[in-house]
């Protein structure tokens, strides 16, 4: 009896927060190496599914730097960066575009699977986002997000379905461009005005500074002044740094809180929304 009477007690701690996220926009940003873990993935996407359940607008965008890195190799093709961002010439474009597509299609079907309804946004006639060149020329097909369809994605959450989004754009000529993962999803959040922003990577959050003795701890809450010394510390440093970039222009933009979770924890996306506690990090305005 025990057990069932705390299995009660966790959902009247989330009620106050599925009454208050109620009609909401949450960004969902699926990424890192939890996205080779089919089981992580799943858990995820169930999440989503039990947030749309309860009336909230979940809005899933998702990387795939793993799944196009080992296409390219496959293709007999090294993947370089420059300052972080894939080398992506005419035929790594059409690589990436491919991945990708398959990688919504996949995750689009696995929410259908798991009683949800999803709506890809991958292919060219569907994409959401105006991208144009971003970086330097040897970059390529790279780009920075300059405008979001933010009616075509509400569209899709006010018929209850879950928008899965490709970080890929075209510029007003048809030219398509790769776009960072991090950046996509902090750029639709701020077009959405979404309450939350959440990021699920495969780190618990935002660590402090070793001190020597090899212990770092999460930081549970943190503020935009913290962020931004924390940077220049370098305490906050590699593929961190476009998650937190993204999640302070956000901000800037109206978005309420960012989210950094371990998407490899079962459950963590809920854990962080439905609890008081949470289980990551949080950035405020």
């Amino acid at each position: 009896m025990k057990k069932f009477i705390e299995k009660a007690a966790v959902l009247i701690e989330a009620l106050p927060y599925i009454q208050s996220f109620q009609g909401k926009t949450i960004v969902v940003k699926l990424g890192g190496s939890a996205m080779t873990s089919p089981a992580c993935v799943e858990g995820v996407l169930r999440d989503v599914v039990f947030m749309e359940a309860v009336k909230m607008k979940p809005v899933v965008i998702h990387g795939g730097g793993n799944a196009i890195s080992l296409r390219m190799k496959e293709a007999g093709i090294t993947p370089r960066f420059l300052h972080g961002q894939r080398v992506t010439d005419k035929k790594v474009i059409g690589i990436v575009s491919g991945v990708l597509a398959g990688i919504n299609r996949d995750l689009a079907d696995q929410i259908a699977a798991l009683g949800g309804r999803a709506e890809s946004f991958s292919t060219h006639r569907d994409r959401v986002i105006t991208a144009r060149r971003h970086g330097p020329a040897e970059l390529g097909f790279v780009g920075e997000v300059e405008k979001v369809d933010t009616a075509a994605i509400r569209r899709v959450t006010r018929a209850d379905r879950v928008p899965v989004i490709a970080p890929l754009g075209s510029d007003t000529r048809g030219r398509l461009y790769n776009i960072n993962g991090d950046l996509a999803a902090g750029a639709i959040a701020g077009a959405l005005k979404a309450e939350k922003l959440v990021f699920l990577t495969d780190v618990e959050g935002i660590m402090t500074r070793d001190d020597g003795s090899g212990q770092r701890q999460i930081l549970s809450s943190l503020k935009r002044e913290e962020i931004n010394r924390m940077i220049e510390e370098e305490t906050i440093a590699g593929g961190m740094i476009p998650k937190v970039t993204a999640g302070l222009l956000a901000l800037e933009q109206g978005v309420r809180k960012i989210h950094i979770v371990d998407g490899r924890l079962k459950h963590s996306l809920l854990l962080e929304i439905f609890t008081d506690k949470g289980v990551g990090s949080e950035i405020v305005g």
